[in-house]
């Protein structure tokens, strides 16, 4: 009797045990009733009734990491390029995921090759090396249109690495060599430009600069000159008013000054030419300004 009582309560608990699943976060469990899909298990304890329903798959409802090993690609000018990508993607609804195809994984990996030949057949080499934006932009639209009757939803795709041939390789480093060779040159005839333009600003300031004095020293000694000239005429004019002054009536200051004048003048003559005589051509005119300092003279010493 207690050996049957022991089956029953073993037989009782595995019934329970069966009856109760539990589901952990971030999964979902597909259960199916005599073979047909009932409802789908979530998070946490759920309850089956045990030899009818059964767990057909679990699902990760988490984000999921495809990568796609190098392969073969040909560009719209016939080169063939080796390139690898990753695909990010989320299981949106689980029952699609389980019911419409029968392998998720390999199903969106032979999608993902296919559409990526398509794309990248559309473009030559130089747009499929400066493009990589744009190529994961379409591949990821095309395979979240094509993924969507599986209950899939693509979140990105990324190129990881884009591989020409050796030739191509060895003709791009050439020509990024060139570049390069290019830039510097453009660089340095840039710097000598410059170099050339400041070199002639600064000779340019230096002529203004030296112009600016010229013009303030010729403008200071033509001030002095003027300053000199008017000291001197200022001093004459001291000198022939004491001359007015000293011959009062007797005599015109206007003559003593041209007969002063004429001797200084026959004076600076004779020094040249020391063995020839002049006479002045108007020789009353000179005796008679002679005659005048005369009388000057002679007033002036009976003045004293």
């Amino acid at each position: 009797m207690m050996l049957i009582l022991s089956i029953l309560v073993l037989f009782a608990l595995i019934i329970v045990a069966t009856a109760i699943k539990i589901v952990p976060q971030k999964q979902v469990k597909i259960i199916e009733r005599l073979g047909k899909f009932h409802k789908t298990a979530e998070a946490g304890m759920n309850t089956i009734f045990p030899f009818l329903d059964t767990v057909r798959a679990t699902i990760d409802v988490r984000e999921r990491i495809t990568q796609i090993e190098p392969q073969p690609v040909i560009t719209r000018d016939n080169v063939t390029m080796e390139v690898d990508a990753v695909i990010y993607y989320v299981v949106v609804d689980p029952v699609r995921a389980t019911y419409e195809i029968q392998n998720l994984t390999w199903g969106i990996e032979q999608l993902t090759l296919s559409a990526l030949r398509n794309v990248i057949g559309a473009l030559d080499l130089d747009h499929t090396l400066t493009s990589r934006d744009m190529i994961n932009g379409q591949l990821r639209a095309t395979l979240d249109s094509a993924t969507q009757q599986w209950g899939v939803k693509i979140m990105r795709v990324e190129l990881k690495t884009i591989t020409p041939p050796e030739e191509i390789k060895l003709t791009m480093e050439k020509q990024m060599t060139a570049e390069r060779t290019r830039r510097a040159t453009v660089t340095q005839a840039e710097g000598e430009k410059s170099s050339a333009i400041l070199k002639a600003e600064g000779s340019k300031q230096s002529k203004i600069v030296s112009a600016e004095g010229e013009k303030q020293s010729a403008i200071l000694a033509a001030e002095g000159q003027a300053e000199a000239r008017l000291r001197v005429a200022q001093a004459e004019s001291q000198a022939i008013k004491m001359v007015a002054e000293a011959l009062g009536t007797t005599g015109s200051p206007a003559q003593y000054l041209i007969a002063q004048k004429y001797l200084e003048s026959l004076n600076l003559i004779a020094k040249d030419a020391q063995k020839i005589v002049f006479l002045p051509f108007e020789a009353s005119g000179v005796m008679a300004s002679l005659g005048g300092m005369k009388e000057l003279f002679n007033a002036t010493g009976t003045e004293k």
